[in-house]
């Protein structure tokens, strides 16, 4: 039966717990996918980095080495995605902790990752993105103050 909202069906089944862990892996592999697509696109895309001089460095048509962000954003989220993996195979998580451990590491990472950018438009000399990654840490500052509140026997 075709739905032109498929997600009120969500509201409607009284799911009483977390449904963030399933989208989890889902979540980074579309990252991932997405960051392929912003690499390819260079410098039209925006996603570029600041000049560098580190091996990492890549010209992208403009004759300047710069930071690969999109390429640094795939091998963290593969690593991301290890660690939650690992993490949920040798621990017994806490409903909603892969979701949470997800977020948390995104933003801190794309808050550190957003000063190799060359952000035109700042507030308090941080990008937007860095103030919505704040934003984000204080919704989850319960759990960076008491981490172990993700692993079931401590929850």
């Amino acid at each position: 039966r075709f739905t032109l909202f498929p997600y009120t069906t969500l509201f409607r089944s009284n799911i009483r717990t977390s449904s963030g862990d399933v989208m989890t892996y889902p979540l980074i592999l579309a990252l991932i996918l997405c960051r392929i697509g912003c690499f390819c696109e260079g410098l039209a895309d925006g996603t570029i980095g600041k000049e560098t001089k580190l091996f990492t460095g890549i010209d992208f048509g403009d004759g300047i080495l710069r930071h690969p962000l999109p390429l640094y954003e795939i091998a963290f989220l593969i690593c991301l995605w290890l660690i939650i993996y690992t993490l949920d195979k040798k621990s017994t998580l806490t409903n909603g902790a892969k979701f949470k451990l997800f977020l948390i590491s995104y933003f801190l990472y794309r808050f550190c990752i957003e000063f190799l950018k060359n952000n035109e438009f700042t507030i308090f000399n941080l990008s937007t993105i860095q103030l919505a990654c704040l934003v984000g840490l204080v919704y989850y500052f319960k759990t960076l103050v008491k981490p172990k509140t993700l692993f079931l026997r401590y929850a």
